[in-house]
């Protein structure tokens, strides 16, 4: 775990939560510093919905422990034993992340043993939802993640380490076990993209321009992340096939390779349109009448196949479709990306600017 916004986040709820305790004079703050740990989430919604989802599970468990308390008393055993009828509840109301701070609701209401019990159990419930009242309102305003940027430069850096690899492997110049290595860390930052992703999609929008405008994004970061994933793809065939590649006709391998480059350039040029640093004109793509078409590539490849059954070469022609078949759908991804791109520039270029241009 590295230490971020979070952490910081987290002591200051608990500060917080207990001098709110001590400013309403409630016995015992410590229940709400307790309460504020479990209130912290990564985004303003899903801390929204931690604080329902929490006080639901205040509710429950304080109901059980009064119930139990009247009825068994306060032995350790009829603790216990409620413990596990508050479990049971709240596994089957799909509460399971809220478990914990029912069962310190639990054993702070019912370590409570004199005669006003009742009086106890409500201060006790109180004082818990000030507890995780206090974590949300830090959450919401104490440094509230920009998911938006973090999703960008994830998303940016990724491509970048990609498009470095794959210009590495499609020569040959990588060594196997060092581009494995690259291979598995892409993968966990991939996925990190998309928890980030994850994360920006759930942050609400309370103006209805704001919605429109985040639907838009979405599609665009959707569509970057697809393509990064394609990307991964082409640099996976690079690796696994590295030997069948060396062995194809060396013209064959030069049309891979050039198209190859062109495509990671490409890539590159399209990420900067999205930052308003390079003109839509100015695009590699733009006029490039000798790109070969996808279905002249596959004919290429059928001919290929032809000529070296009629010389008896070695030719892996299977495994080279695999390849072959990620760098066209890599490259289909690419103009589809493209074109949201330009579109939504049409909308919001100035914004893109200003937000992520000096994030980078």
């Amino acid at each position: 775990m590295k230490f971020g916004a979070r952490i910081v986040k987290t002591g200051v709820a608990i500060g917080f939560a207990l001098f709110m305790a001590d400013l309403l004079n409630l016995p015992s703050p410590i229940f709400a510093g307790i309460a504020a740990i479990f209130a912290i989430q990564p985004s303003i919604y899903r801390s929204y919905l931690s604080i329902i989802e929490q006080i639901q599970s205040n509710l429950i468990g304080a109901s059980v422990a009064v119930v139990f308390a009247l009825i068994f008393g306060h032995h350790y055993v009829a603790v216990g034993l409620a413990a596990v009828i508050t479990i049971a509840i709240m596994l089957k109301l799909k509460l399971e992340k809220s478990i914990s701070l029912a069962l310190v609701t639990i054993i702070a209401i019912m370590e409570v043993q004199n005669d006003d019990f009742l009086t106890f159990a409500l201060i006790r419930v109180v004082t818990i939802v000030v507890g995780v009242l206090a974590a949300f309102v830090v959450n919401l305003v104490f440094m509230p993640p920009k998911y938006e940027t973090k999703l960008f430069q994830s998303i940016h850096k990724t491509t970048d380490e990609l498009i470095r690899w794959t210009r590495l492997a499609k020569r040959q110049a990588s060594e196997h076990s060092a581009t494995k290595q690259s291979l598995d860390k892409l993968r966990e930052q991939l996925i990190k993209v998309d928890q980030f992703y994850l994360f920006y999609k759930e942050e609400r929008s309370y103006f209805r321009n704001e919605k429109h405008s985040k639907a838009r994004k979405l599609v665009v970061y959707r569509q970057m992340i697809s393509v990064a994933n394609k990307g991964w793809e082409v640099l996976k065939r690079l690796h696994i096939h590295e030997n069948e590649l060396a062995n194809i006709p060396e013209h064959f391998r030069m049309m891979i390779q050039e198209r190859l480059d062109f495509l990671l350039t490409y890539h590159e040029q399209i990420h900067l349109k999205y930052t308003g640093k390079l003109k839509s004109e100015h695009s590699i793509w733009m006029g490039n009448e000798e790109m070969l078409q996808r279905h002249e590539v596959m004919e290429i490849f059928a001919r290929e196949i032809a000529l070296s059954k009629e010389e008896e070469e070695v030719f892996s022609s299977y495994h080279l479709l695999h390849l072959l078949s990620a760098v066209l759908d890599y490259e289909e991804q690419l103009e589809h990306l493209d074109t949201l791109i330009i579109s939504h520039q049409n909308y919001h270029g100035e914004e893109i600017t200003v937000r992520l241009e000096g994030e980078l």
